[in-house]
C-alpha cells in the first residue's frame, strides 16, 4: 500500500453543497499534527482555502494536485506545530 492510499480523501462531488464545508472542517480538526487529507471537487476550491486560512491561520498547508477543468484536487496538511516558532508565545 502506498502512502497516498493512507491519506483520507473527501470527494465533495458526491456531497450536497450545504454539507461540503462542514464535513471538510470536521476532517481538518481531526487531523493530527503533520496529518494530511485530500479534497476532490468539480470546481476550484479557492473559497474553501480562504475559509481555512481565516478560521485556522497558518495551521494548514494547501497544495493543488490537479487544477480542472473537470476535477480539482488539493492536498491539505496540518503543520507540525500549531503556533509560530518565535518567542511571542503563540
Amino acid at each position: 500500500m502506498s502512502n497516498s492510499e493512507n491519506i483520507p480523501l473527501i470527494d465533495v462531488r458526491t456531497i450536497a453543497p450545504p454539507e461540503r464545508h462542514p464535513r471538510i472542517f470536521g476532517m481538518l480538526t481531526a487531523l493530527a499534527p503533520g496529518g494530511m487529507m485530500h479534497v476532490a471537487s468539480d470546481h476550484d476550491p479557492r473559497p474553501l482555502h480562504y475559509q481555512i486560512e481565516t478560521r485556522y491561520p497558518e495551521q494548514f498547508e494547501w497544495t493543488y494536485l490537479e487544477q480542472g477543468p473537470a476535477v480539482w484536487r488539493v492536498s491539505i496538511k496540518r503543520h507540525d506545530s500549531s503556533g509560530c516558532d518565535c518567542c511571542c508565545g503563540h
